[in-house]
């Protein structure tokens, strides 16, 4: 990509929540996708996520350490193959709290450590719509990392799906962390914009790769 004109700064978009752009290195782009995709074969691989009133999500899903699915968490992949849910690595957990620490200050670091993940990949027609962390027992700050193509991130308030929200441009390597105040609030991804991820990536789509405490 070439050089802005003005670099991205980082920004508090609502009381605790953080967007930092560039947080991570190419290096560690390069190390998180290809933990990515070992993590997405199967067994209890990426998959199509199937909501209670029939619909398929657009984007898919794998997750670690706790497997989700609407709207709660088991141990094996229970709308899936079956499989037991692929080990949360203390490596990611340490990531989450150096992002944390980063975003919103060493303070706001839970004592619980990290111990679920879910990583959403996103082709060009991908969508999320919008919705709460609101399956965990803990408030610990969620944690989310972007690879790949640049989306936009609509951050809303705690109260209703519809404004006010903050549209913000989530591209690769980007970090966005929300606790506090803000740890309930609605979010979404109204779009996705094929063809933005960085060459060197070798990433056709973007992947979202969100931490979360547990509290189970």
């Amino acid at each position: 990509m070439e050089e802005e004109l003005f670099p991205r700064e980082r920004l508090q978009i609502a009381p605790g929540a953080v967007h930092v752009p560039d947080w991570l290195d190419a290096g560690s782009r390069r190390d998180l996708l290809t933990a990515c995709r070992a993590w997405a074969r199967p067994p209890a691989g990426l998959r199509s996520v199937r909501t209670p009133g029939g619909g398929t999500m657009t984007a898919r899903q794998v997750c670690l350490g706790w497997h989700w699915y609407p709207y709660a968490y088991a141990r094996t992949v229970v709308d899936g193959d079956g499989a037991a849910v692929k080990p949360f690595p203390a490596w990611l957990g340490e990531l989450g709290r150096r992002a944390v620490a980063d975003a919103l200050g060493p303070a706001a670091v839970a004592a619980a450590p990290y111990d679920i993940a879910l990583i959403n990949f996103y082709a060009g027609d991908a969508r999320m719509g919008m919705h709460r962390d609101a399956d965990e027992r803990s408030e610990a700050p969620v944690v989310s990392l972007s690879l790949g193509d640049t989306c936009v991130f609509r951050f809303g308030n705690t109260e209703t799906r519809t404004k006010p929200y903050t549209d913000v441009e989530l591209r690769s390597g980007d970090l966005f962390v929300f606790g506090g105040a803000s740890r309930r609030a609605y979010h979404g991804v109204p779009r996705v914009r094929p063809g933005t991820a960085p060459p060197e990536l070798g990433l056709t789509g973007r992947l979202n790769v969100t931490l979360r405490v547990s509290g189970l």
